[in-house]
């Protein structure tokens, strides 16, 4: 039997849609995270990053095909690039971040947990010298509040992307990131672990990503 062009066409589709799962995934970030699969964002954090204390947890569910890529954004807050937050006030100090992530199949099988396996890359580091956070008039870009910013690199978040180069996240303790506001409402496996960058507090801006077989 011969299959016309259109044919053959909506058969592919009804097999990519025949392998098609849904999953739930739960994330906790401190501040903001938005989550893309092969590129397509499924998942932003519904409060802002400039809400302050914008900690909060998110459970939402997405369509795919394996394998497929997480791409995660997660972000501190800042109040600028010199990444001090309550800037000329007595509670002027370098915020800190964190994330934890954990994905289920249909079945409830977990098949993706935030831990050392991740590649994470900062885009935005701030401040290079702690000491900026001491300063009195602090600005971007000068003296000890020097920042560091990278371009996203393209197709980072999509298959085929080599992020071999790309450090290991960054694993942190509860104690060291002191979780809070909606983080107790997730009951966390024990294999989904805090991460962020190399440093909680100059690492800003991160982009994290795992591949899911």
């Amino acid at each position: 039997m011969k299959l016309g062009i259109a044919s053959l066409a909506a058969l592919c589709l009804s097999s990519a849609a025949v392998s098609a799962e849904t999953f739930s995934a739960d994330v906790w970030a401190d501040n903001w995270f938005e989550m893309r699969i092969n590129g397509a964002q499924v998942a932003e954090d519904s409060v802002p990053i400039t809400t302050e204390r914008s900690f909060n947890a998110e459970s939402f569910e997405f369509v795919a095909n394996r394998p497929f890529v997480i791409g995660l954004v997660a972000k501190d807050f800042k109040e600028n690039d010199s990444g001090l937050e309550y800037i000329g006030t007595g509670r002027q100090q370098m915020g800190d971040g964190g994330v934890i992530v954990q994905i289920k199949d249909g079945s409830g099988e977990m098949v993706a947990v935030s831990n050392a396996e991740w590649r994470c890359l900062v885009v935005h580091s701030a401040p290079l010298d702690k000491s900026c956070e001491r300063e009195a008039n602090p600005v971007a870009g000068e003296g000890a509040c020097a920042f560091q910013v990278r371009e996203e690199p393209d197709g980072w978040d999509q298959a085929g992307f080599d992020a071999s180069d790309w450090p290991k996240a960054s694993v942190y303790s509860e104690r060291e990131v002191s979780p809070k506001d909606g983080f107790d409402r997730i009951d966390w496996v024990s294999e989904a672990k805090l991460i962020w960058g190399p440093d909680l507090e100059q690492s800003n801006t991160i982009l994290c990503r795992l591949v899911v077989e």
